[in-house]
């Protein structure tokens, strides 16, 4: 079968709001697979990240939530570095993390517990941000101590955690190169 159409194309531009928006939905799709993964995994077994009953461990969802909120986070500002005004990108930044927030709050997580939640993000932003500096496997190795809270695990684990993160920063970073971030 011979596909005529055009294909799928970037846009070549795109606000803060449409790019908060893109990427709130990416993270949401990010996370909706991995956690499919992971039920489906004997790897997250063999990390003792699932119960007795095959369900995830609710620290370590959450742990993988902003775990794939930087990753989506640290694609788009490498694609964008210099060459977008950083107010521009900040409020792109802005907008996906209130999303997610609004988001857990309209799926049951109790306002007045996002103030912890974010404090989480902010301290594991600043993880991620010194790991990735060092090397893909110190990134991996991070995200694994503060999803199993555990210094070590099993390296088939750490490599699937290291692998997702390259997954998610590459490809977005590279889609987003072509796109200009307008106000």
């Amino acid at each position: 079968m011979t596909d005529d159409g055009p294909g799928f194309q970037a846009p070549q531009t795109i606000t803060p709001e449409g790019l908060a928006d893109e990427l709130t939905v990416l993270v949401w799709e990010s996370f909706t697979d991995f956690i499919s993964e992971w039920e489906s995994s004997s790897i997250f077994k063999d990390g003792g990240l699932v119960d007795e009953e095959g369900q995830p461990d609710r620290r370590a969802v959450e742990e993988t939530l902003i775990f794939l909120m930087w990753a989506h986070t640290r694609g788009t500002q490498q694609a964008f570095v210099g060459r977008a005004p950083a107010e521009l990108l900040k409020m792109a930044l802005d907008g996906l993390h209130d999303a997610i927030l609004e988001d857990m709050v309209d799926n049951g997580t109790p306002r007045e517990q996002l103030p912890h939640f974010e404090k989480r993000v902010s301290t594991h932003y600043a993880q991620y941000h010194a790991a990735a500096a060092v090397s893909d496997v110190t990134l991996g190795e991070a995200v694994v101590h503060n999803l199993t809270g555990s210094l070590g695990s099993p390296e088939p684990f750490t490599q699937a955690v290291t692998e997702r993160a390259l997954e998610v920063t590459g490809p977005l970073r590279d889609y987003l190169e072509d796109v200009q971030l307008v106000p």
